[in-house]
């Protein structure tokens, strides 16, 4: 059936206004981070007068930037790799058994993603200023350890449900045809399920880096100046006497890189985990 002319032009329309909406605060961005600080601070001009390349070198020694960048390379690795861990087990657990309070378990897993973070920021904080209180020395607070185990908590209810989810579309027939091979229940996981679930895990991880990469909240109040992520960072750009506007655009550039590029490249992978499952 064709499409009518009225629909199409419809469509068109509204693919290049959301398209300006995101194609103009970018170029505004690259052009910012391009022109002196004195043009930044001056009337806006489309085009810069003095291009200049100044402040991508200098974001690295105004701000501690390359370390604010391991923080967050350490940090946001960290919590994909035990996330994806854990959710691989817990995933698979949830698809291919049945045990009681199998319900109960997904539901309070999924549940959770109802709740805003700032609700479990002062229970969190809580807990870890008791334990370090506790063991006599700074295990958790304002350490990388802390907001590892804090962007578990956040990453992990929704990967466990995108996982098991996934699980789900593959045929527990592999999984027998392995028994009858021979093999364990781990063997059959990771020589058979996971091998066919790679899409679901790359999926998982990419949506549980990005998750802690942007993250603001928790690593505003549970860092410190030596742990600080970039997500915090960028903010030393401002001082109480100047604010390094064509800096802030140069380093939020630098920064989205990785993840960029990284979205680039496993797209495909992404789509396809979290779409399985929403047509059987």
């Amino acid at each position: 059936m064709r499409e009518p002319m009225s629909f199409r032009v419809f469509r068109w329309v509204v693919v290049v206004v959301l398209g300006l909406f995101t194609v103009v605060p970018l170029y505004a961005m690259l052009t910012s981070a391009i022109k002196p600080l004195g043009d930044v601070q001056g009337a806006f001009h489309w085009w810069p007068a003095h291009p200049t390349f100044a402040p991508f070198v200098q974001i690295w020694s105004t701000v501690p930037l390359a370390r604010y960048f391991v923080n967050s390379l350490i940090v946001c690795t960290v919590s994909t790799v035990f996330s994806v861990i854990i959710a691989i087990f817990a995933g698979y657990a949830v698809s291919r058994y049945r045990f009681s309070g199998r319900r109960v378990f997904t539901g309070a897993v999924l549940s959770t993603q109802m709740f805003p973070g700032i609700l479990f920021l002062l229970p969190l904080f809580l807990i870890f200023t008791n334990i370090d209180k506790t063991l006599g020395f700074t295990l958790l607070y304002q350490t990388r350890l802390g907001l590892i185990i804090t962007y578990l908590t956040f990453s992990l209810p929704f990967s466990i449900w995108m996982l098991a989810s996934y699980l789900d579309g593959i045929p527990r027939d592999l999984d027998e045809a392995a028994r009858i091979d021979g093999t364990t229940t781990m063997g059959a996981l990771f020589r058979v399920v996971l091998p066919a679930a790679r899409p679901g895990v790359i999926a998982v991880a990419v949506y549980a880096f990005m998750t802690a990469w942007g993250e603001v909240l928790f690593a505003s109040q549970m860092t410190n100046d030596s742990t600080k992520t970039l997500s915090i960072g960028l903010q030393n750009y401002s001082t109480a006497i100047n604010v390094y506007w064509n800096q802030v655009m140069a380093a939020s550039l630098v920064v989205s890189v990785p993840v960029v590029v990284g979205f680039l490249l496993l797209q495909k992978y992404l789509v396809a985990g979290l779409t399985s499952g929403s047509v059987k």
